[in-house]
């Protein structure tokens, strides 16, 4: 049993028969009143993200998990399949376990958070960036860079990024994959 000062982003607990992990959660102490904590919840299972408020020292029923890496295969359109990368296993996950399932590419290596209780596979975290190639956006206009104006891009594996004005087709960027955004270009 954990208590709600062990509230971190990643934590896996038990609730309204559930399992759920933490994304966001804020300490919240105010003037007057009890100390409380607001916190984002996503459900392994069906992937809703509901808010809830802990109040302070309100116990919490934390689920044990393992993590290990994964490579990403593929996609048949129903499910992500990966395989371990110390025993070559291999499991299928649907979509709503998957952060930001638009970012994944063939062959990244990702980490999956496994249920010591049952072994069931609960999610999976992308690396903190990955670098996609631009498949097509339109081209930059010469002497327009003098703003921070930037412009979709469809990137390799069907995900939109909005990128600066000088990215061309076939460029490589890296993608911060918390936020999905553009971090810069990768010179080859």
């Amino acid at each position: 049993m954990a208590t709600s000062s062990d509230i971190r982003n990643g934590l896996c607990i038990k609730y309204n028969n559930d399992i759920y992990k933490i994304v966001e959660f804020l300490h919240v102490k105010p003037g007057k009143g009890p100390a409380f904590v607001r916190t984002k919840l996503k459900s392994v299972t069906n992937g809703k993200v509901i808010d809830n408020t802990f109040s302070a020292g309100h116990k919490i029923e934390d689920v044990r998990v393992e993590t290990h890496k994964f490579q990403f295969l593929y996609n048949d359109g129903d499910f992500y399949h990966f395989m371990n990368e110390v025993d070559y296993s291999q499991i299928r996950l649907v979509e709503a376990a998957l952060d930001k399932p638009e970012l994944m590419k063939e062959g990244e290596v990702v980490t999956v958070i496994i249920n010591t209780e049952d072994n069931a596979p609960l999610s999976v975290e992308l690396p903190a960036s990955v670098i996609l190639e631009v498949q097509s956006t339109e081209p930059g206009v010469k002497g327009n860079t003098a703003t921070n104006a930037t412009k979709p891009a469809i990137m390799e594996t069907g995900a939109e990024v909005n990128v600066p004005l000088f990215i061309n087709e076939g460029d490589k960027i890296k993608i911060e994959t918390e936020k999905g955004t553009y971090k810069e270009r990768v010179k080859e």
